[in-house]
């Protein structure tokens, strides 16, 4: 099992897709121009909470989580957290 801070650590490396970038945006609800940064910032987060379960990193923040393949860095999704 990897360890958070192997994520912390290889943020340079975090990337999407197009498409990504649009289910991305559509899910939570956002309109930024730089969705890297946008995730970055928000895994930075002291509140941020990281689990590594099998093949993807699932990062929970500001009532949101991003799901990211632990391998490739890339951010797959993210949705709002429905309380």
């Amino acid at each position: 099992m990897e360890s958070k801070e192997s994520l912390l650590q290889n943020l340079d490396k975090l990337h999407t897709t197009e498409l990504g970038i649009d289910r991305i945006k559509k899910n939570l609800g956002i309109d930024v121009d730089d969705i890297i940064s946008w995730c970055r910032n928000r895994i930075f987060n002291e509140n941020c909470q990281i689990t590594c379960k099998g093949k993807n990193w699932y990062v929970e923040v500001d009532n949101s989580i991003f799901t990211i393949n632990a391998h490739s860095y890339t951010i797959i999704t993210a949705h709002k957290i429905k309380s």
